[in-house]
């Protein structure tokens, strides 16, 4: 596509400040929720600790890893949830001992891939497999955009009509932001969306208050109880060193560490998929192949080395964020100093408590009705890259099936502790069906050269 800044551009800092913001506004929702349904309690995933470690293992791939050529960002893992639920048996010590088994997974075929090369995987995952996958990714997304548009995230009792029509005015000033605002409002769509619909939410919710109508009452304003200026996060670090007399630590042997190991060493493995993919995906948008330069070794040690940077404050292993992705596609913006401002704000404003206070009294509504383009925008980056394919050819076209009903029908694969996720399960099999059924004869590539 088009970009309005390219990844080695820097636009103004007056102007940069404000694209940083809606970045962090893009991913903020789904980074301060894991902590949340990984751990209600708070006393070992705190929600400004785990934003701070996003912002620390964001400025580490950027920084260190990729050397300013890759502009992603990583935010907390939903992947990892089980896992870190699991792991809060054992204390602030098994929560980051299991984030470091993770990472490790990552550095290890990153070291492998290093020694062989990154040529196998642009072979393994052509664009017929690695386009429906990316449209996987976005549409697999859906679901969680329409809970929260509906309000229906937490039960579906919550359903409410009124929340959707805020949603839905979210969505629609976002686009017109985008489409027919001037080029100042363009770059920042996801700004006005989301304050203009807070605005609309508010006045709603007064209203309810007013009359006592649990309807109207969007805007979570208990969010702001005890609310101070700044706040210590609680950092997984200080936690191991028994700073917080309210928590334990409680690894007593090499079981313990052993068990830690399969809760999270399996996921990184399945996750690994989704990495190409994300990477994959914003190859295209940024029309640089990342996977080239600075290189799939390069990504992974970012990626894992910032999971355990990450959980070493925020005890939440890092990932790739398709929100951001999303966010740089629909307005243009692929300078990498913008993603590492980004990641900056949040290492700041993790101290600054009204600034978590206003995130959590966002409704999810509103979340929901910016995702509609976000996650769309990620579905349709993985259809543009079959454009090239024939899929009148029944070998692309069962390849292309496999991975979108696979995935989109929610087929998991479970084995002890280990599981596969349905994004996964759809790609390992997509790769199958296109390397047994996709060869080519000597006779079919003359003829294939030959028209």
């Amino acid at each position: 596509m088009k970009l309005v800044y390219d990844v080695n551009q820097r636009p103004p800092l007056k102007k940069n400040l404000v694209y940083a913001f809606q970045q962090l506004l893009a991913i903020m929702a789904a980074t301060l929720l894991v902590p949340i349904l990984a751990d209600s309690t708070g006393l070992y995933l705190n929600q400004p600790a785990a934003l701070f470690g996003a912002g620390m293992g964001t400025l580490f791939y950027i920084l260190v890893a990729t050397r300013r050529k890759s502009p992603v960002f990583l935010g907390s893992s939903f992947a990892f949830i089980s896992p870190l639920a699991s792991a809060v048996a054992y204390g602030f010590g098994g929560i980051l001992l299991g984030s470091v088994f993770a990472g490790l997974v990552y550095v290890l075929i990153a070291l492998i891939i290093k020694k062989t090369g990154s040529e196998w995987v642009n072979k393994l995952l052509p664009p017929v497999v690695i386009g429906p996958t990316v449209a996987l990714i976005g549409l697999s997304l859906c679901g969680s955009a329409v809970k929260n548009l509906s309000n229906t995230a937490v039960s579906s009792d919550n359903y409410n009509l009124v929340a959707i029509l805020v949603g839905v005015l979210a969505f629609l000033i976002t686009v017109y932001a985008s489409v027919k605002g001037p080029k100042s409002m363009r770059m920042v769509p996801f700004i006005i969306g989301i304050l203009g619909a807070y605005v609309i939410a508010l006045a709603l919710t007064l209203i309810g208050n007013a009359t006592g109508c649990e309807v109207l009452q969007l805007v979570h304003l208990s969010a702001f109880d005890n609310m101070q200026l700044f706040k210590l996060p609680r950092f997984t670090f200080l936690g191991m060193f028994g700073v917080y007399k309210d928590a334990t630590n409680a690894i007593t042997g090499w079981t313990d560490v052993l068990s830690l190991f399969l809760l999270f060493a399996p996921v990184a493995f399945v996750t690994l998929a989704e990495h190409i993919a994300d990477h994959k995906n914003i190859s295209s948008i940024i029309n640089r192949d990342l996977i080239t330069d600075p290189g799939l070794d390069r990504t992974l040690i970012g990626d894992g080395v910032g999971s355990i940077v990450g959980s070493f404050f925020g005890g939440c292993p890092n990932t790739t964020y398709g929100e951001s992705v999303g966010c740089i596609a629909i307005t243009g913006n692929a300078s990498v100093s913008t993603i590492a401002l980004a990641g900056i704000y949040c290492v700041l404003l993790s101290f600054f408590d009204p600034f978590v206070c206003f995130v959590n009294s966002i409704p999810s509504c509103i979340v929901g009705g910016v995702c509609i383009a976000l996650y769309g925008f990620i579905a349709v980056s993985g259809l543009k890259m079959l454009q090239p394919v024939d899929l009148n050819d029944n070998r692309n076209l069962f390849v292309v099936a496999a991975i979108l009903v696979c995935g989109i029908g929610g087929l998991t694969l479970h084995f002890g502790s280990v599981h596969i996720s349905s994004i996964a399960t759809g790609l390992i099999l997509g790769i199958l069906v296109n390397v047994i059924f996709n060869k080519r004869t000597a006779d079919e590539k003359s003829e294939a050269k030959a028209e």
